[in-house]
């Protein structure tokens, strides 16, 4: 198990929020209470894993808002299961495969036993609900 340094990048950082996922029917019907109600500013986001995205910035982290590209899209099915509302937390960590390995470790059940390219190109890795209080989390580095 790797010592607390290790978790640590050479910036100081430590694990923190990168943004919150709240999966939407509409970006249209949503981004502009954010935007111009509350004066967040909108970052620019590519859209990733069959899902449109819109961010806006909230101190040092996004809210991202997803948008299904399609009903058969992870978020397209999740909106058909649950409806919108809060879909996952992303925590940005220093290295993620130390953070998946103390995952593994801590008997965590992960959704991506391997690292993959995410939004923005980041490399990501999902946490399963089950072993995270029934919350989705993903991993960004």
């Amino acid at each position: 198990m790797p010592d607390a340094d290790a978790l640590t990048p050479k910036s100081g950082r430590t694990a923190h929020i990168a943004h919150v996922g709240i999966a939407v029917e509409s970006l249209s019907a949503i981004v502009p209470f954010f935007r111009d109600v509350l004066q967040m500013p909108q970052v620019p986001l590519a859209d990733s894993d069959g899902a449109r995205i819109a961010a806006v910035q909230s101190g040092e982290s996004l809210i991202e808002f997803l948008e299904p590209a399609a009903p058969d899209t992870p978020i397209g099915k999740y909106l058909a299961r649950r409806g919108p509302g809060i879909h996952h937390i992303c925590i940005a960590v220093p290295d993620i495969h130390i953070a998946l390995d103390r995952c593994r470790a801590a008997g965590v059940r992960i959704i991506d036993e391997t690292p993959r390219r995410g939004a923005e190109g980041k490399l990501i890795a999902f946490l399963h609900p089950a072993s995270t209080g029934g919350v989705l989390v993903e991993l960004s580095e």
